[in-house]
């Protein structure tokens, strides 16, 4: 699901967000006390912008449609930033002569938050709320072996966005894709969603051969470019194939693995396709995404980045790397603690 984007410059920008984040809340069915959580995190969140920084934007979506129904708020800015991110987080500490109670109110308020700041440079905070967390954790406990998140949001001006993206667990066993539709709009978004949908009838079939019988899906379409991996949690590997301008990397602390897609365009034109088979390392991260992004970031210039959530990792990345002009999609997976056998 894209994320729904509200640039904040000022207080009445606030209350749009805020509203768009409960009328969410509504729709997935959250009582009172849920959605007064959320509608508190978004306005501390939007507020804290409006005070202290440059280039504000809060990205709002539901998180997985599978899962416990969530409610996930992203605040963007681009800078000033904060050098010492935990001593921001505290209760009471303030810059701007207020009671310091934002990003402490924020942590208390959600069921999962984490964030990422350089200065000079930018922030990214990120604040899950959801419907039932006790449910929620149970089942994250239950069945999860990695940990993932994706931030995925239309170019500008647009309403419909072209990428998408899904990923879907076996056991130990992950398969990914992303898509990036054409041209932009709901043509775009049309192409996208057809190959979703050949994808979601056998996610773990070999990646060359999901990809070609999503190439025969969408015929009826404008075509899209497209990648798929498949992530074995016990053998410690990863096998990418993929079709136009799809990026996908593997980085750990010392290294960086890019794996380069095939010419070719889904539902138009496509080669022989070639998957590609390595191994993952531990503590490696693995991050996929579309043009949107431009290909020429690193990871390992941010420290301490490597070790946020995922989904922190990819707003960094797309904050740091997305001009606007484009879809944008990012998603990040990584191994959950505890969860390689």
């Amino acid at each position: 699901m894209a994320h729904a984007v509200f640039a904040v410059h000022e207080a009445s920008q606030v209350g749009a967000a805020r509203r768009a984040a409960v009328l969410l809340a509504a729709r997935l069915g959250f009582g009172e006390a849920a959605s007064g959580r959320l509608a508190l995190v978004v306005t501390e969140l939007g507020t804290n912008l409006v005070r202290h920084a440059v280039g504000g934007r809060l990205l709002i979506a539901q998180r997985d449609a599978a899962a416990e129904p969530t409610v996930e708020v992203l605040a963007l800015d681009d800078g000033p930033g904060m050098s010492d991110l935990a001593t921001c987080l505290r209760d009471g500490y303030s810059t701007a002569a207020t009671a310091g109670t934002g990003f402490g109110a924020v942590r208390r308020l959600a069921d999962e938050f984490d964030a990422y700041s350089a200065a000079p440079g930018g922030t990214v905070v990120m604040a899950r709320v959801a419907l039932r967390p006790a449910l929620a954790g149970a089942r994250a406990g239950a069945v999860e072996r990695f940990l993932h998140g994706a931030v995925s949001i239309a170019a500008r001006g647009e309403t419909r966005c072209g990428d998408a993206w899904s990923l879907v667990q076996s056991g130990a066993r992950a398969a990914l894709i992303v898509v990036d539709g054409l041209g932009h709009g709901p043509q775009a978004e049309q192409a996208a969603l057809a190959c979703i949908g050949a994808f979601a009838a056998a996610p773990f079939d070999a990646p060359a051969a999901a990809l070609q019988r999503a190439h025969g899906a969408m015929r009826h379409t404008r075509g899209a470019s497209a990648a798929i991996a498949q992530l074995d949690f016990d053998a410690d590997r990863v096998r990418i194939c993929g079709a136009g301008n799809i990026v996908a990397r593997l980085v750990s602390g010392i290294d960086v693995r890019s794996f380069v897609c095939q010419h070719g365009t889904l539902g138009v034109q496509l080669g022989r396709l070639q998957e590609v088979d390595v191994d993952w390392p531990a503590h490696a991260v693995f991050v996929m995404h579309s043009d949107g992004i431009a290909g020429r970031w690193d990871l390992l210039s941010a420290p301490g980045l490597i070790r946020c959530d995922p989904t922190v990792i990819a707003g960094w990345l797309l904050r740091e790397h997305a001009d606007g002009r484009d879809d944008a999609t990012v998603v990040v997976v990584r191994a959950a603690p505890g969860g390689r056998a």
